[in-house]
Formats: structure tokens, C-alpha cells, sequence
């Protein structure tokens, strides 16, 4: 695995702190009725995608997630200008403004969704790696779902298919520990989702997703494994989300004392605390950083509102392949 060093730890914590912040204006524009529709924001889990882009090779592998899914292109290498644009539903975004929040894509950084049907992004996942296999590609898809979507029939036929093609994926389900408000614990009769892989003896196991070095470790292991022709892993990196299911959750399946005891255990709270221990950057530095992101979120949220919404010819030029589509009137 690529080493951890000074760069990886100050890396991180700008890049989770500008998620974090990315996405509490996208919650503040969201109430202003700006961005529209559902929004699922991240705000906790920001190890799990540091530590995961860390393992990976980001020129050639290739990611697919849910619909919580905004900083994730962003970690890729796509413009968080382009994805904020997206949100606000402007022709400057990564879709041209007719995906929003739950559908963002990137093809230029191999960033392939953002699935509003809750696990159809697993076969889809198996799908790219199949395709790579086929071509001959040396790239691995990291393949990202909900605890909720574990429960979903098509992760076991996907399982299947997978280990008996050897495919070139990893499996990772982000258990944040409740499927919009229903808990871990009252979808199956135990909490340990990685088990699932057992009955495929696909190589699995548990991640504490609060720490970027251990999903780091982790996932490259993984990626390795499966660079090797071995075939897939499935990995349940044990998270936590700070704010509800999507905005309009009222929270009540989880109370505040719960939420206020993990965010002990926040990533960019712990990233941070290594920095100041190792002494790999002053106060005045780590001010400097926090001033830089708050000016990244200000840029982003400038150029969305400024943008352009789509022109009505719109609806049919990025649908209709056929130019004199002849149901078109």
C-alpha cells in the first residue's frame, strides 16, 4: 500500500473538511429551496471515501455508490463546481442539471453514479468489472451500497456471479447503521453483514469506517486481491452518519445523546488530532487550510448560482440519439 505520510494526513483532512462543509451549505441552500427534491448528505462517513481513494489507482479504477453520493465525484477528480451546479439543477453540472442530487455522474473521472433504486448499483458494479476483465483492463471498480441494500435479492445472484467469474470488484457496504430509520438490528438476526460472503467464500470482513488508515488498509488489500485475478471482496465498513436519511428525516428512530457519542469518533476530528500530534502543521497552517475550503464552498456556491438553468430543447437533445426522433411533435 501507498505509505501514509505528513501529505496523506494534511490531504485528508482538507478533503474531508471540504466535503463535510461542501455539503452543510447544500444543506443551508436546500432549506432556501435552491436544490430541490431529495438530498442525502455524507456529513460522518468521510473516512470511508478518503481512505478508499487512497488505496485505489485513480487513472484507471472506477467507482459506483447509492444516491449519497455528492463528494464522491469530487474525490475522483471531478469539479465540485460542476457538481454543486448539478444540485441546483443548472446546465453547468455534471449532467447538465437533469440528474440532481441523487444521480451524479462522472465518465472523464470513471465516477459511474449515484442509483436512486436502492441496491441497483451492486450488479451494475459487477457489470464494469466484467467489462474491464473482458477487455483486458487492469482496473477494479470499488462498488459502494447501504446497509439497506444489503438486505436486496440482487447482491446474492451478483455474489454469485462474481466469485464464479472471478471478477474484478470490491464490495463494500457502508453501514452507517440504520436503513433510512430502521436499525441494523431489525433486518437480520445479527449484525454482522460481511457474513453474507461466506456462503460464496468470497473473502469478507468488518472495517472501522470512523478511521481512513484502517478502510486504506483495507480496500488496498482488497483492490490487490483482485488486481491478482482472485475475484471480489466484500467488506462492512462500520460507519455513522451525523445527519438523518435525507433532509426531510425527522430522526426520531435514534436519539441525540447516540448521534453526540459518535461524533467522538469523527474522522476529521481524528485526522486532525494526528496532524497536531505528529506535529505536521502549525495552527496558523491548519487555519490557513480551514480558510481555503471555506473559500472553495463560497466558489462553488458563486458559480451554481450564477449558472444558467437548461434550455427547454434540452429534454429531447440528451435523450433522442436520433436527431428527427419521429415521435417527437
Amino acid at each position: 500500500m501507498k505509505k501514509i505520510t505528513k501529505d496523506v494526513y494534511l490531504k485528508w483532512y482538507k478533503d474531508m473538511l471540504f466535503w463535510r462543509k461542501f455539503e452543510d451549505k447544500l444543506a443551508s441552500v436546500y432549506i432556501q429551496q435552491k436544490v430541490r427534491g431529495f438530498l442525502h448528505l455524507y456529513n460522518g462517513q468521510e473516512a470511508v471515501l478518503a481512505g478508499s481513494l487512497h488505496a485505489m489507482d485513480l487513472s484507471k479504477d472506477k467507482m459506483i455508490t447509492a444516491y449519497r453520493n455528492h463528494v464522491q465525484p469530487i474525490g475522483m477528480g471531478e469539479d465540485p463546481k460542476r457538481v454543486m451546479a448539478e444540485l441546483y439543477g443548472k446546465a453547468t453540472g455534471t449532467s447538465h442539471g437533469m440528474g440532481g442530487s441523487m444521480h451524479i455522474f462522472s465518465k472523464k473521472y470513471r465516477f459511474y453514479g449515484g442509483h436512486g433504486i436502492v441496491g441497483g448499483q451492486i450488479p451494475l458494479g459487477a457489470g464494469i468489472a466484467f467489462a474491464d476483465k473482458y477487455k483486458g483492463n487492469d482496473a477494479v471498480t470499488l462498488t459502494f451500497f447501504g446497509d439497506g441494500a444489503a438486505r436486496q435479492g440482487s447482491l446474492h445472484e451478483t455474489f454469485n456471479m462474481a466469485m464464479l467469474w472471478k471478477l474484478p470488484v470490491v464490495f463494500i457496504v457502508e453501514d452507517n447503521g440504520y436503513a433510512m430509520g430502521t436499525s441494523v438490528e431489525r433486518t437480520a438476526n445479527h449484525n454482522d453483514i460481511w457474513k453474507l460472503g461466506l456462503g460464496y467464500e468470497m473473502p469478507c470482513g468488518p472495517v472501522d469506517g470512523m478511521n481512513p488508515v484502517k478502510v486504506a488498509e483495507a480496500v488496498d488489500e482488497a483492490i490487490q486481491r483482485a488486481r491478482r485475478g482472485e475475484g471480489p471482496t466484500f467488506l462492512q465498513v462500520k460507519t455513522y452518519r451525523y445527519r438523518g436519511h435525507s433532509m426531510s428525516d425527522a430522526q426520531h428512530y435514534r436519539t441525540k445523546d447516540e448521534v453526540e457519542e459518535y461524533k467522538k469518533l469523527d474522522p476529521i476530528t481524528q485526522v486532525l488530532d494526528i496532524i497536531k500530534e505528529k506535529n505536521y502543521a502549525t495552527e496558523e497552517e491548519v487555519e490557513a487550510i480551514d480558510k481555503e475550503v471555506k473559500d472553495m464552498v463560497k466558489e462553488c456556491e458563486q458559480f451554481a448560482e450564477e449558472s444558467p438553468y437548461p434550455e427547454l430543447n434540452q429534454l429531447y437533445d440528451v435523450v433522442y440519439e436520433q436527431k428527427d426522433y419521429p415521435f417527437i411533435r
